[in-house]
């Protein structure tokens, strides 16, 4: 891998997380559970691509990488729902007598 190509990949990643955090940080409480379940789509997304880059063998980093995003997705996806869930029966108004 060229050293440009690799600059350039950490330059776009240090800009994706720098305005994702400027975006998520403007949202407010009201909007958290729409946004949550808004996050779980994209990490579903990152994981079918992960679980892409994980088998392709291009070399073994780029196979414990893939190995890596695919935990790390999972975990985010499963995790958000369940939060997700969590904070939708908080609304669910209880049973009438």
């Amino acid at each position: 891998m060229e050293t440009s190509t690799l600059l350039t990949g950490l330059y776009v990643f240090m800009l994706a997380a720098f305005v994702g955090y400027m975006v998520i940080s403007q949202v407010p409480p009201l909007l958290h559970t729409p946004l949550m379940a808004a996050t779980n789509a994209i990490s579903g997304i990152s994981l079918v691509g992960s679980l892409v880059l994980a088998g392709a063998q291009y070399s073994k980093v780029a196979t414990i990488l893939g190995f890596t995003a695919v935990l790390c997705s999972t975990i985010n996806v499963v995790g958000g729902f369940y939060i997700t869930d969590r904070m939708l029966k908080m609304f669910k108004r209880g049973k009438k007598k």
